[in-house]
């Protein structure tokens, strides 16, 4: 069985390779990237690095060539631009006769009116009709999304929001990486959606959990969507990245993201990492930097 992951040298795609090397033979794993230089590593350890790039179909038919099971993770940028590399990608799947297809998606994105959802939902129904069998892997938000915000909080800062008391199920990259090995590696996974999320949580939840961390008091800030946005502004964020926080913190509070599921905990086998152990993880992981 050969499996390949996309995006292998992304935050996400690293940790769902380091999580199946520790099951699969690394002669059994390839890896599809833009820049095959920066998966020299793997190739160290013996992946299989192949060039792959959603914007070169025609280096695709190679790096997807004796594929079993393919794993997409979602790319960034426009909507044309995502529409254009996904569909580049599936298309290559279906001429490679790929057996398999795990995607990364968005929480309910089939009925979601969260901003990120209309795209997923158009890339989950490019997979459906080539009749491959799929995974849709749902994530919710990951944690690491709020590292600004903590590092703003161990500044001496509030926690800023607009998003009321929208739940978010906010997990680790870790465990979502983790629950994606298994899907890759398991049986009995095809033609299945997926809700991956931890504990829902109010924003005043999470900072509460931030604050024992941290042996002090998060004092929240619950501002509107204009205030939220001049605040990110004043503190340095790039004006073009600030329309989709607010639109994430617009979704939240409308609840897009508060879906309940114990998916990832079935996949995993476990419970997912708690709350205030995750956010030791960041904290210290901030402190080091």
């Amino acid at each position: 069985m050969k499996i390949l992951v996309t995006g292998a040298t992304g935050q996400l795609g690293t940790k769902v390779v380091e999580a199946l090397l520790k099951t699969v033979p690394a002669n059994e794993l390839a890896v599809s990237v833009r820049n095959p230089e920066k998966a020299e590593g793997l190739r160290a350890c013996g992946v299989e690095v192949r060039h792959g790039d959603f914007d070169q179909p025609e280096t695709l038919d190679s790096a997807f060539s004796g594929v079993d099971r393919l794993l997409i993770i979602s790319t960034f940028g426009d909507y044309e631009t995502i529409i254009r590399q996904h569909t580049n990608a599936v298309v290559a799947a279906q001429r490679a006769q790929v057996k398999f297809i795990a995607y990364t998606s968005v929480t309910n994105a089939s009925e979601s009116k969260f901003f990120l959802a209309p795209l997923h939902r158009a890339r989950e129904e490019a997979i459906l009709k080539t009749g491959i069998p799929y995974s849709f892997l749902r994530n919710n938000w990951y944690l690491e999304n709020e590292i600004g915000s903590i590092q703003g909080v161990i500044a001496g800062a509030p926690w800023i929001t607009s998003a009321g008391t929208g739940k978010v199920g906010w997990v680790l990259r870790q465990d979502l990486a983790e629950a994606t090995a298994n899907i890759l590696i398991g049986e009995g996974h095809e033609n299945t959606i997926y809700e991956l999320s931890g504990k829902l949580m109010t924003q005043e939840e999470l900072t509460s959990s931030l604050g024992d961390v941290l042996g002090k008091e998060v004092p929240v800030q619950q501002v509107d969507d204009t205030t939220y946005a001049d605040i990110m502004k004043g503190a340095g964020v790039p004006e073009s990245y600030i329309p989709m926080l607010v639109n994430v913190q617009q979704g939240i509070r409308n609840g897009e993201l508060e879906i309940d599921s114990n998916d990832l905990e079935k996949l995993l086998g476990r419970t997912t990492t708690p709350i205030r152990e995750a956010l030791s993880q960041i904290v210290n992981q901030s402190s080091q930097r």
